[in-house]
Order: structure tokens, then sequence, then C-alpha cells
């Protein structure tokens, strides 16, 4: 007998639970389904865990106005729940004054996108703030933090299980079939479906593209393809003489090597951009080198015997090497035409910062 639920969320990263959570307070008990055998194993939990202002997006994208409404609601729920956070505040530097077209950008970019609080700063000002940072102008963003990832999953999941949610790790999803207005999932080890529900939501992450290839009724051309670029972080044993984010201006496919700090102090820097075909988490120690100049061009007194490598990440992007940036993808009903379902794309960063606000707009959609 298959198991009816009011609805099914796949995916227990942390859009998928922040997911779960919005479904749950508007009365959707949703079950959470996820392969692995702990929630956030992938892009959630290999991050760095930092609370963007939503300064770098382009205007009218998603990225930009979901990162923006997202960051307020997990400032604010993070206050409310005692998840551990900080507004450690980022500094994004220029090298040189060549640079300094790039800031103008960022600057022009953010006040579109509703962020008006970055503060421009020439050498002195910027060493004013960080004495040991060498640059030529700087822009400062006081609405950057930090989080606790784990943390903020834990409460996101908790808050959706007392309303009725419930999550179901180690299961794999094979196939998904449509059936009396619900849509059924199959799993890799049942010889039929075992749980349906009226509404679906595909938060798979870097599966999103394999999971929406297997629902019965897509049109694969509501499907965008995938591109995997890995991000590796190396850390930093020993204390650093900073105390905000540090980061140089964007490069493509990421926003460069850059030093990040957790709620402890600790120092990580990363992560860089690696395209690779198929997802692999494997930190090449012969990256040091490289790792250690991008590290020294922040911080020039740095000991490279301290930089010992960290671990990896996996972005899952819908654009490739050489394109523009992809943006957010949340389709829905409006778009392919199948009730009830709800695909998201490309949910890369800032995601975890707008976990919260992607929660919303799905349960919009749903509506």
């Amino acid at each position: 007998m298959v198991e009816q639920v009011d609805a099914i969320v796949v995916g227990a990263g942390v859009v998928g639970l922040a997911v779960a959570r919005e479904l749950a307070l508007a009365g959707r008990a949703p079950l959470v389904l996820d392969g692995e055998a702990h929630f956030g194993s992938w892009t959630s939990s290999r991050n760095s865990e930092v609370i963007h202002a939503g300064i770098y997006y382009p205007l009218g994208s998603l990225k930009a106005r979901l990162c923006v409404e997202g960051r307020d609601l997990l400032y604010q729920f993070c206050a409310a729940r005692g998840v551990p956070h900080r507004r450690s505040g980022k500094i994004i530097f220029a090298h040189d004054h060549a640079q300094a077209g790039e800031l103008n950008a960022i600057q022009t970019r953010a006040a579109l996108a509703g962020v008006h609080d970055l503060v421009r700063l020439d050498a002195k000002d910027a060493r004013t703030l960080e004495p040991k940072l060498t640059c030529a102008e700087a822009l400062f963003s006081p609405s950057t933090g930090i989080v606790d990832s784990h943390a903020l999953m834990l409460a996101l999941l908790g808050e959706a299980e007392a309303h009725g949610a419930m999550l179901v790790m180690g299961s794999k999803v094979a196939r998904i079939t449509r059936a009396g207005g619900q849509w059924q999932v199959w799993l890799d080890d049942s010889a039929g479906p075992v749980v349906e529900a009226p509404v679906l939501v595909n938060s798979a992450g870097l599966a999103a593209q394999r999971l929406a290839m297997a629902i019965e009724g897509l049109d694969d051309a509501f499907v965008p393809p995938a591109f995997y670029a890995r991000g590796v972080y190396f850390t930093y044993s020993g204390k650093v003489p900073f105390r905000h984010l540090i980061y140089p201006v964007p490069e493509p496919g990421g926003l460069g090597t850059h030093l990040t700090l957790d709620l402890a102090g600790q120092a990580r820097f990363g992560p860089d951009v690696e395209w690779i075909d198929t997802v692999d988490y494997t930190v090449d120690p012969a990256r040091h080198a490289r790792f250690a100049e991008a590290a020294r061009r922040i911080w020039p007194a740095l000991d490279p015997a301290r930089l010992q490598p960290g671990y990896a990440g996996v972005r899952p992007k819908i654009t490739g090497p050489g394109e523009a940036a992809g943006d957010f993808v949340l389709s829905g009903p409006a778009e392919h035409g199948c009730a009830g379902l709800v695909n998201l794309f490309g949910i890369e960063s800032p995601g975890l910062t707008a976990s919260m606000a992607i929660a919303r707009a799905v349960a919009e959609m749903l509506d």
C-alpha cells in the first residue's frame, strides 16, 4: 500500500529543510526524503557559512531579490531561535587602482538590489579596519555575516517536525510517477511506489536535474543543463590578524579566493573554481602553492607552512565555463504545467542566505 502524505520534499539540505518548514507552517506537513545518512551532506555542509548581503547579483535576478530578502529572514530566524551567528562584516578590496571600476560596479549593482549600507574605503580607511590588509581601495559591507550552518539546519528541521514534517534519510529516489493527481515516489530498492502526495518539491541540489529527468510527465525542455564547479578550501592553523571577512574583487565562476572566519575565529582560504565532470570532493595537496600565493595577496606575512588542505564543495551550476553566471531557477506549475510540482535548479551561492526566501517563493508557487 502506498503511503499518503500532504507533500514530499526531496533533498534535506538547507533549502530543502527551509521549504519543509515553510510547508509545515502552512499546514502541508511534508515528508522529506534524502539519500544520504545525514542531512545537509552535500552543498549545505561544504561552504563558507557566510550570510551574504546581496551585493553581487544582477538587477532583476532571483539571486539579487531572494538574497536580500533571505538575509533579513535568516538574521531574524537565527536571533529568535538561538542559532549561533555573527554580523562580522566583509571587506571587498582592490589590489590596485585599476580594479576601482569593479568596485564601482559592485556598489552600483548592490544599490539597485536594495543594499545601501556599503561604505567606500581608501587604503587608509581599510587599514584602520584591518591594519594587516594591503590594498588600493575597498568596500565595507556591514550586513555580511557568518552562521553555524549545521545549527541552522537543525533549527529548521526542528521547527518543521514540530509542525508535522517527517525526515527519512537513506532514501534514494529512483523515479516519480503520476497517478490520480498524486506524485508517487519510487525508491531504488522498491518494486513500486512507496509514498504519494499532491505536492512534490525537487530540492535535490547537485542531483536536481537527474531527479527531474526521472519525473513522469515533465517535459525535458524544462530541465536546464547541469555543470559542476568544485571549490577547495585550505585552512590556517593558528591565529590570523583579521576580524572581518576579506574578499578580493570577484573572478569568473566565483567570488575569488577569500578569507573567511568561523564563529571560533578559525580562518580558511577559498574557494577556488575548478570545472569538473562529476561530483568529486577531492582536495589535492598539490594546490597548496596556488593557495599560498592567493592568500598572500590578502596577508603577505602568512606562514605557508600553516596552510593545510581543508575540504571541498561543488557548486550546482546551470551555466558552464565562459558563460554568464546563471540565476536560480524555481520552476513551478505556471512554467511546466505539472500541477503541484516545483523544481529547484542552480541553487548555488547565495543559496544558504536565500534559503528561507526561496522557501516562501516555493510555497507561493504552490498556492
